[in-house]
């Protein structure tokens, strides 16, 4: 039986539409231009949809529209991307390259708790396009405008419910996209690994760094290599722990997951610490060695008072694939809790405390702990409140608590759930990350919950099938840390196995490149996709409206969840230029301190890519994410472009020299362009390479 596509223009709910403001605005671009367009926003009453679309002038319109869609709708999200600006400015983008832009809220009345139905996302979405492109018609007096939806992570889902399940759209860019499998289990597997490996990860990034041994095993203890093979075979990307080497540890939108998890599967918390099977059940298990239930009496409390940190603008523009979940937290303030002792330990995991409230008017409550400070005079110490989802005000709970109530702190939950990827083992055999848990005859090897959760996290009420309505470009990171790379691959095979072939599809996968997508994102180490996005967005245009067939997809091997690209960038394909720096010819170079050595960059711009732009070079190391632009790669090199084969790229040399002992690493960034202008600020794709330097 054929599909049923959903006809937006045919649906009751979507008839009531209003416009409430429609006038001229003036934006500057990231080049320094005045841009004129016509701003348009209004919504669908009977859906509580609230829109707005960017026109350019009419002499500027190529015939096409791009419709973003956020990760986490909100009430007010249509206005996400007003204030963007630089390579984000997708605004600016979209006009410079005539077509009109496209937001929505996508019907959400809340940013969280209860929203309605889940498919209204695509639907709302479908709705939108639609009536944006009854106005074009009537705007331009042309044909039927070719369009475009693209977005990322919870984005992701959502563009391709869309290009599945409607004909609003012709073309559609999901990125950085996850399976119906991906959630919660990615985000716990991550939080899992960084518990247990806490202390393994400046060995692991050691060995995969320039230069180095390239056993991200050696020196790990047996919980650690154990935990490390277990989490690749998963999909995580090893070179992805960096952050965590230099002690950079976060938890992800693991306090947005967790309620659903525990409300939809309570019995879970329990079985996790007593059925055989499950980790907590074994007393010798890191699980259980990291467990934390402390008892305390309460001296006095603070109750909480002005919000500190983040201002109301910051949080509200909170709207990339790495920090829209940000919107759903709620924070102690500058709440405090004096209690008679703390506990002790030179190894405490002190992760997803819960302060449990066992007496007084407050039993039963709880609330998220956020840090300690002992009293050394008085013996116990303070206890501060922490970031937590959907829960209680603060304020309520802590009015209830008086001297001499009794609390527990009690991690049991949030390591519980951090394993709780292992027993969810999908049917589908073609997820392999989870072969691992499998037995011979695929059955799982570990006890399992009643149902696979992931599907219903989608948060579009659909399951992503491979039947797409148009042509796909889908663009996944190598070193995604909240989705597996995995994941572009395993869509790739759903739309071959619905299609038949893969001629209306493409996977772009990017090195060195990890979640978010935002311009800034960026250090030593990673380099952010965004300019390819947005030229998969125009050759997506370029393909529907010309013919123009995109760049192949690029060419890599699966070894269980790990992505492995083609090595000569050559043969690899895709849209990202390849570059290998060496120090006098060597991945690890060793001098005498103040010992000029050579650098050497050699690049190479996979067929049809374009050309090197620039290449930048930086002597100092930083590895916080994001680290502010001006303080990266600020030497620019010189460098000669190549041409062999048909095959373009370049070539840069510079001479540098430490006065100083030490061990260093220096990086070059690159970037090529289709057009080979390096002026162009929306698709400066980059990539970069490191080199060690021991100088003695």
């Amino acid at each position: 039986m054929s599909k049923e596509i959903y006809h937006a223009l045919l649906d009751p709910d979507y008839q009531d539409v209003y416009v409430d403001v429609d006038e001229t605005r003036i934006r500057k671009a990231p080049a320094g231009q005045e841009i004129e367009y016509r701003y348009v926003h209004g919504g669908f009453r009977a859906k509580a949809v609230k829109f707005c679309f960017h026109f350019p002038k009419k002499e500027d319109f190529k015939g096409r529209f791009f419709h973003y869609l956020s990760p986490f709708p909100g009430p007010d999200e249509e206005l996400a991307s007003q204030d963007k600006t630089g390579g984000d400015d997708v605004i600016s983008f979209s006009i410079l390259n005539g077509a009109y832009f496209v937001e929505s809220n996508m019907g959400s009345k809340t940013m969280f708790g209860p929203n309605g139905d889940p498919q209204d996302r695509w639907k709302s979405s479908a709705a939108v396009a639609e009536y944006g492109r009854k106005m074009a018609m009537e705007m331009y007096g042309c044909a039927r405008p070719v369009g475009i939806v693209y977005g990322g992570s919870g984005g992701g889902y959502k563009t391709m419910a869309c290009i599945e399940n409607t004909d609003a759209w012709d073309g559609a860019v999901p990125y950085v996209i996850g399976s119906p499998v991906s959630l919660p289990n990615t985000i716990t597997m991550h939080v899992q690994g960084e518990r247990v490996m806490r202390h393994a990860f400046p060995k692991i990034l050691d060995a995969l760094d320039a230069g180095g041994s390239g056993d991200m095993y050696a020196g790990l203890t047996k919980d650690e290599a154990a935990m490390l093979r277990e989490l690749t075979n998963m999909g995580f990307p090893p070179m992805a722990w960096y952050p965590e080497a230099k002690g950079q540890f976060d938890e992800g939108s693991l306090p947005v997951l967790a309620p659903g998890v525990k409300m939809a599967d309570p019995g879970y918390f329990k079985d996790f610490w007593t059925v055989p099977g499950y980790l907590g059940a074994d007393p010798e298990s890191h699980a259980s060695k990291d467990r934390l239930q402390f008892k305390a009496v309460v001296r006095r409390v603070h109750l909480p008072g002005a919000e500190e940190g983040a201002d109301a603008a910051e949080i509200e523009g909170r709207n990339g694939v790495d920090d829209a979940w940000k919107k759903m937290l709620t924070g102690g303030k500058d709440a405090w809790i004096e209690v008679d002792r703390l506990p002790e330990g030179e190894d405490l995991y002190l992760k997803g405390v819960n302060i449990i409230f066992r007496t007084g008017e407050a039993a039963g409550r709880q609330l998220v702990f956020g840090g300690m400070e002992r009293d050394r005079e008085l013996g116990g110490g303070f206890i501060t409140l922490g970031m937590s989802f959907g829960a209680d005000n603060p304020a309520d709970i802590l009015a209830k608590v008086k001297p001499g109530d009794e609390l527990v702190l009690d991690n049991s939950d949030y390591i519980a759930i951090q394993s709780y990827y292992r027993h969810q083992v999908p049917d589908d055999l073609d997820f392999h990350a989870w072969d691992q848990f499998r037995n011979p005859d695929g059955t799982p090897a570990l006890p399992q919950r009643a149902s696979v959760m992931g599907y219903t996290f989608t948060g579009t009420g659909t399951v992503q099938d491979g039947e797409i309505q148009g042509k796909v470009i889908v663009v996944q990171a190598l070193m995604d840390e909240s989705t597996c790379p995995w994941c572009g691959d395993w869509y790739r095979s759903k739309v071959r196995e619905a299609k038949g072939n893969e001629d209306n599809f493409r996977l772009y996968y990017m090195q060195r490149c990890m979640h978010g997508d935002l311009e800034f994102l960026g250090n030593n180490m990673v380099v952010n996709y965004k300019a390819a996005l947005l030229q998969a967005v125009l050759d997506m245009a370029a393909w529907l409206q010309e013919g123009k067939k995109p760049l192949d997809t690029t060419v890599y091997s699966r070894s269980g969840g790990q992505i492995i690209e083609e090595p000569d960038p050559a043969k690899r394909f895709g849209m990202q230029a390849g570059v290998r720096l060496t120090a006098n010819g060597e991945k690890c170079a060793h001098v005498k301190a103040g010992e000029e050595f050579v650098l050497r960059a050699e690049m190479t711009v996979p067929q049809g890519a374009g050309e090197i732009t620039s290449v930048r070079y930086d002597f100092n190391d930083s590895w916080s994410y994001p680290t502010p632009a001006e303080n990266l790669f600020p030497v620019e090199g010189s460098f000669t472009r190549t041409k062999e084969g048909g095959i373009s790229g370049a070539v840069s040399e510079m001479k540098h020299s430490f006065e100083a002992p030490g061990t260093y690493f220096v990086s070059v960034r690159i970037t090529s362009q289709r057009q080979g202008d390096a002026a162009d600020p929306f698709t400066q794709v980059r990539n970069l390479d490191r080199v060690r330097v021991i100088v003695e």
